[in-house]
């Protein structure tokens, strides 16, 4: 076992980053709105913000309960996700609380950001007084995005 994390190590490091245009090749039909590359990193960054305050709620089970319960926040959603049924539910789910939520391409930056190694298919992002500016801007962008039909 001590032998298989160096090589997982180098494994990792050998796997060129994808840029965000090679990311959308991936994208699921249903990611929409999809968040551009700007505010895709301006979330990536909010939710590394949010890690540190412990202000985030990761994977599908975990945010469909905070929202059931009525928890304020934005969702980012990764748009690599398959099979697409795990979270379609989600956006219907913010849409009827109105709640703002975001596609960006990839779920292994989405789980990145939150501090895991792990990749993460969604994510809400609670706002907190600390990084407060950062959250408002992009809530303001996401808000601003056109809902799909």
């Amino acid at each position: 076992m001590a032998r298989e994390k160096p090589e997982a190590a180098a494994e990792a490091e050998a796997t060129p980053e994808l840029s965000y245009r090679e990311q959308l090749d991936f994208l699921n039909p249903i990611a929409q709105p999809l968040a551009s590359r700007k505010l895709t990193r301006k979330l990536l960054k909010c939710i590394r913000k949010a890690t540190k305050q412990k202000q985030l709620r990761r994977g599908v089970k975990e945010v469909q309960k905070f929202i059931n319960k009525g928890e304020k926040g934005i969702t980012v959603l990764a748009g690599d996700t398959l099979p697409i049924d795990v979270y379609c539910h989600i956006p219907i789910m913010c849409e009827d609380r109105s709640l703002p939520y975001a596609y960006v391409p990839s779920k292994t930056d989405l789980g990145a950001a939150a501090g895991s190694k792990r990749p993460t298919c969604v994510i809400l992002i609670k706002p907190h007084e600390e990084y407060q500016e950062t959250y408002d801007e992009c809530l303001e962008e996401v808000s601003a995005l056109p809902l799909p039909l």
